[in-house]
């Protein structure tokens, strides 16, 4: 009790900084997800052990671990993290205006493949500021982190509202001078593979590679984003799956393999209950929709 009494003298805004050391768990990291420098950080932690005359964290050769104390400071963090965020998406999904700020989280490769829709929304509704983050990593709504995600996702999570917008199918492509050296209408096994690190845990591949290409030599493994694979596979380096919006608009690719449904996903635009009705995010996801409309099966 005494601890939760001396947590009621600390601002949110040093929770913040207790919050982003226990989910990072560096000084470092903590820093760059509060866009602050390390010593900041640094000075926060230490005035809130000193105010609370209590270690908040140890330094262990794993990271920064939260003490006892810690512990409950973090609970209380949390909580009040998701009452303020949750106030915030009650105002935002109230407000009428076709105005302000939107922040929008798309894979890299949905990005790429569909920008055209994001700089048409731009000329459209020049009054939303428009920011676009690019990652295959899950972001946090309710953290703030994006107000519409677009991710490629067969079962999106029940948390989420939004609309499927069509599927993306993916398919093995070669460059024409790869098939050229190993011979048009060769098994899929006689081509060299590029594979993911084995860190990534992309055992699928393996067992795909076992059923429909038994034998296949894997001549690389990677830990690259969607364009590098791109590139590497036009490159003539090895063979792997691309999204065939992009594979068959490139004239240096060719399809090898052919169409598996096991290789298909559905393509969809989320955002929090609360926030649907936002008059900027439903303009943004209506722009979306009608611009992949024939895009995307």
């Amino acid at each position: 009790m005494q601890r939760l009494c001396k947590t009621a003298q600390v601002q949110w805004d040093d929770l913040r900084f207790a919050l982003a050391i226990a989910r990072t768990g560096t000084l470092s990291a903590a820093a760059e997800s509060l866009s602050v420098s390390h010593t900041t950080v640094s000075r926060r932690l230490r005035a809130m052990e000193e105010q609370l005359g209590a270690r908040l964290f140890d330094a262990t050769p794993e990271g920064f671990r939260p003490t006892a104390a810690g512990t409950d400071l973090v609970a209380v963090a949390e909580r009040v993290e998701a009452e303020t965020l949750a106030l915030a998406g009650r105002v935002l999904g109230r407000d009428e205006r076709l105005t302000g700020a939107l922040r929008v989280s798309a894979m890299e490769l949905v990005f790429r493949a569909f920008r055209g829709a994001f700089f048409s929304f731009m000329a459209r509704y020049p009054s939303v500021a428009l920011t676009v983050t690019t990652s295959d990593d899950e972001v946090s709504l309710s953290r703030r982190e994006a107000d519409v995600v677009l991710r490629l996702n067969n079962r999106p999570p029940e948390t989420l509202v939004g609309r499927k917008l069509g599927s993306m199918q993916f398919d093995v492509y070669a460059a024409r001078s790869l098939v050229a050296r190993v011979g048009e209408g060769a098994p899929l096994g006689s081509y060299p593979w590029i594979h993911w690190d084995e860190r990534l845990n992309m055992g699928w591949l393996d067992t795909w590679l076992a059923q429909h290409a038994p034998g296949a030599r894997i001549a690389l493994r990677v830990d690259v984003s969607a364009a590098a694979m791109h590139e590497l596979v036009a490159s003539g380096v090895g063979v792997q799956f691309l999204a065939c919006v992009e594979g068959d608009a490139d004239p240096s690719l060719v399809r090898i393999g052919p169409a598996d449904p096991f290789a298909r996903r559905d393509l969809w635009i989320l955002t929090l209950p609360e926030l649907r009705d936002t008059p900027r995010i439903k303009a943004f996801t209506d722009h979306v929709a009608e611009h992949l409309r024939g895009c995307v099966t």
